[in-house]
């Protein structure tokens, strides 16, 4: 049976500051930051009875990109790290599986930005979330949260209650990132949680209007071309909102999923320079900081 859902407040008109423009002859292209009177994006109407009973095993190797090496080809050098730095702000995302960061050398490496794995389902929070948050925050990093997804344990709704109660959370201080979502192959059985492309993408709709609610901000969105669009379809329902953050292991970026003419972030290589995977910022450091600070 569906669920009637109530729809979300429209977002308030407001007017871009001149800074989040970007520089045409620094050769960047920021994917659109939340347009002027964007709304909640449409419940999911059809929805998947059944939760996973399988265990959550190993969620401390559950993290961005943990899932890519197993189903997508890696450009040669990608797996293992793409050595020469993509062209962008340079950045990096952990997880637990990283322990401690010594963001001291990190920020002296170059880094820019950090997302940190903060959540998994609604009962596995990263031990390790508030050394590598306040410390790149410490350190002078504009960092955010993540959230991975397990769409087939539970709602989207239920799952960014959790994230955002457990790290997610946002302000608009110019040094955090909009939380985002690690939406990605399921690492503990079929590819797209044994969920149809529509109640896939109802399950994202859920979750991103429940961090809005929550945030006032719409999250960025973690994903593979190919993973996007076996299981959602190719989507275009979020381009409009939320940022992109494409994963890529390649010398470029690829074919991006529908609706977004850009991307935000970009994860090449799954080592490298810093800790975690290797990450750009298609922008210029004055971009990022807009994107951490507009509501």
């Amino acid at each position: 049976m569906s669920v009637i859902r109530p729809r979300l407040r429209s977002r308030r008109s407001r007017v871009i500051p001149a800074g989040v423009v970007l520089a045409a002859a620094a050769g960047f292209a920021l994917a659109p930051v939340l347009p002027a009177g964007a709304t909640t994006h449409p419940a999911g109407m059809h929805r998947s009875g059944s939760t996973s009973t399988a265990a959550m095993s190993h969620p401390e190797r559950d993290f961005a990109g943990s899932t890519i090496p197993a189903h997508e080809p890696v450009a040669r050098g990608g797996g293992g790290g793409i050595h020469r730095a993509a062209s962008g702000l340079p950045g990096l995302d952990v997880s637990g599986y990283q322990g401690n960061v010594d963001w001291g050398t990190v920020a002296a490496d170059g880094a820019a930005f950090a997302y940190v794995k903060a959540t998994e389902n609604t009962d596995y929070t990263n031990p390790y979330f508030s050394q590598q948050y306040d410390g790149a925050y410490a350190a002078g990093l504009i960092r955010g949260a993540y959230h991975f997804a397990t769409p087939d344990r539970s709602s989207g709704t239920a799952q960014a209650d959790y994230f955002v109660d457990n790290g997610g959370g946002w302000s608009p201080d110019g040094k955090t990132l909009p939380p985002m979502l690690d939406i990605e192959y399921n690492p503990y059985g079929a590819t797209c949680y044994g969920l149809s492309q529509d109640s896939m993408v109802g399950w994202i709709s859920d979750f991103v209007n429940e961090v809005h609610a929550r945030t006032n901000k719409w999250a960025t969105i973690y994903s593979t071309f190919d993973w996007w669009s076996t299981c959602t379809g190719n989507s275009a329902a979020f381009a409009a909102n939320d940022p992109l953050f494409i994963a890529s292991y390649s010398s470029s970026v690829g074919t991006l999923p529908a609706g977004w003419g850009y991307y935000t972030f970009w994860q090449y290589a799954d080592s490298g320079t810093f800790p975690g995977d290797q990450d750009v910022f298609n922008g210029t450091e004055q971009n990022l900081i807009n994107l951490a600070t507009l509501t």
